[in-house]
């Protein structure tokens, strides 16, 4: 009888650089779920704003139906059964099967708050929906990422005028990285999904060298201490990363995200070169499927599961994230193309 495969198991194989039954699909974040759906993966009373004026039974309610909508979401067909009721009122949409992911972003409900009361409760319930057969991800990164607006000449003056203050922030902010992980893993956490974001289309922020004396340090201490406490890395930065990819690589992710195709990012070529080293994840174009043809999109998830599959090490993806705006049948055509096509 032949080895019946969790999602879970098909993530940590392919994260381990091995072949699973399948290839494994996970997205960052999913913004369609209330296109597709009938209701958005967020519930404003587990903001920290609100859930400081509630009880602890108040919380633990909010977390459970939260929880209850993320299973319907990011589980297999069976997701929708549960609890016997329907959440959106909508039959249809009610009725459709989840996503059957293998890593499900389970964030803190208040994206600023990774230590509450109201993430811990909100894991404790997806857990108890899920068992072990899915991975849970979480915020993990703590380096630098390209500044926004007037703060990138801030930061320019200061990696010129006194960076060794510069280093003793990056430092110190891996620091707290590394014991936010700790906590967020002892809160159910099983990747770290490292989301600071370093280049444009044209290449990094900073030039390699710069990026080797003020992130790669500092990236390598937050995913070695990862793998030291049990965690699975995972390095999102969307952009051309060709020019850096070998300090990325250095720093010791299990994997990378989301290897950009608007950037040039070919990932035939970053398997040939890089697969036996770091797992890969995603490439399918964003904006193909925002704006392109269904030729266009078929095209860019095949090449991907083509060239990303081929001798394991490989997990489905966008080269971003589902955004809102994006039309949910597009999503749900690669998809449908990643079914005809996971199997090894």
């Amino acid at each position: 009888m032949s080895k019946i495969w969790t999602p879970a198991e098909r993530a940590k194989t392919a994260l381990l650089l091995g072949i699973p039954d399948e290839v494994p699909t996970f997205e960052l974040e999913f913004q369609l779920a209330e296109k597709l759906f009938g209701y958005p993966l967020w519930d404003e009373r587990l903001t920290k704003e609100n859930y400081m004026r509630m009880s602890d039974v108040e919380i633990d309610r909010a977390a459970f139906e939260l929880a209850e909508k993320y299973f319907r979401v990011y589980g297999d067909k069976t997701a929708y059964d549960v609890g016997g009721s329907a959440i959106s009122g909508d039959p249809e949409k009610d009725a459709r099967p989840g996503l059957d992911y293998a890593i499900i972003p389970a964030y803190n409900p208040d994206w600023t708050d990774t230590d509450s009361p109201a993430t811990k409760a909100f894991r404790k319930h997806l857990r108890s929906f899920v068992g072990d057969t899915r991975l849970f991800g979480g915020h993990g990164d703590g380096t630098f990422a390209i500044p926004s607006g007037s703060e990138m000449y801030e930061f320019a003056y200061s990696i010129a005028d006194d960076p060794d203050s510069v280093k003793e922030k990056a430092h110190k902010m891996a620091l707290e990285a590394i014991e936010r992980n700790k906590r967020q893993r002892d809160a159910g956490m099983d990747v770290a999904l490292l989301c600071s974001d370093y280049c444009y289309n044209s290449g990094p922020f900073l030039s390699p060298q710069m990026f080797d004396e003020f992130i790669t340090p500092y990236l390598h201490m937050i995913c070695k201490a990862g793998r030291e406490d049990g965690l699975f890395v995972i390095k999102h930065t969307d952009g051309n990363i060709m020019p850096i990819i070998d300090s990325l690589i250095d720093a010791g992710p299990h994997a990378l995200h989301s290897l950009d195709p608007m950037a040039g990012v070919d990932i035939r070529e970053v398997k040939e070169k890089y697969g036996k080293r770091v797992a890969l994840c995603g490439n399918v174009h964003c904006a193909a499927l925002q704006t392109g043809t269904d030729e266009e999109v078929r095209q860019s998830a095949e090449y991907c599961l083509t060239y990303g599959k081929e001798g394991g090490g490989y997990i489905f993806a966008t080269s971003n994230i589902p955004f809102k705006g994006m039309p949910p049948k597009r999503y749900d055509f690669i998809l449908d193309i990643w079914k005809k096509m996971r199997k090894y």
